[in-house]
This record gives C-alpha cells, structure tokens and sequence, in this order.
C-alpha cells in the first residue's frame, strides 16, 4: 500500500505531527511531538544532534503510528544509516534550519528515518 495523495497532501501541511512508537525495551506504546522534514521529495523525521528514545524505538519496531491533523496513518521507518543518503539528505533540511548549527554536527549525531507509507 502506499499514501494516497490525500495523505501525503495531509503531512505537507502539517509540519508537527505526533508519532506512536512502540518502546523497544517496553513494548508500549510511546507518543511524541516532533517535527517532519521534506526532502528529496519524500517524508522525514530527524532532530537536533543527540541521542532519541523514538529513533531507538523505530529502529527495534519500524511500524509506528503518525498522528496527523485528521486521520492516524499506520506508517514504517526506515532509519538511513548511509553515509551518503545521510549528507544527501540532512544537507537539504539543515540549511533550512537558521538555529541548527552545522550540518557536520547533525551527520554525526542525528538520527535520520524515512517515513514510508505502507
């Protein structure tokens, strides 16, 4: 399955979103408010440098839950590990970002997913 256009019209409009991981040591459910990105032309959550429960999480449960607006979309994560997808992509998000700070510091320590419909 993939997003219907009415879904990925949804996430284009709505920069936060809350997301429903499910806790790799728990197994509950965990929900947060975080910031998607857009780049390459596809759906991704990052963050400021630094360690994320919701990326170890992802990473040991890919399935999550995205909470938009109207509709709760069951969605994968698909954590990029790439040393190349990773300074392809962050360095189309960082620079949009005036607080930031460089882009070398978030290619070693951010975590990067792709949201993948279906």
């Amino acid at each position: 399955m993939t997003a219907t256009d009415e879904e990925r019209r949804a996430l284009e409009r709505q920069r936060t979103v809350e997301i429903t991981t499910i806790g790799r040591r728990s197994g509950q459910p965990r929900r947060i408010e975080t910031w998607r990105y857009l780049a390459a032309g596809r759906f991704w959550l990052t963050g400021s440098p630094g360690s994320r429960d919701w990326y170890a999480n992802v990473v040991a449960h890919p399935g999550f839950t995205l909470h938009l607006h109207d509709r709760d979309v069951r969605v994968r994560g698909r954590p990029v590990t790439d040393a190349g997808e990773r300074t392809e992509i962050l360095g189309e998000i960082v620079p949009e970002l005036d607080w930031a700070g460089s882009l070398e510091s978030w290619l070693a320590g951010s975590p990067l997913v792709e949201i993948e419909f279906g």
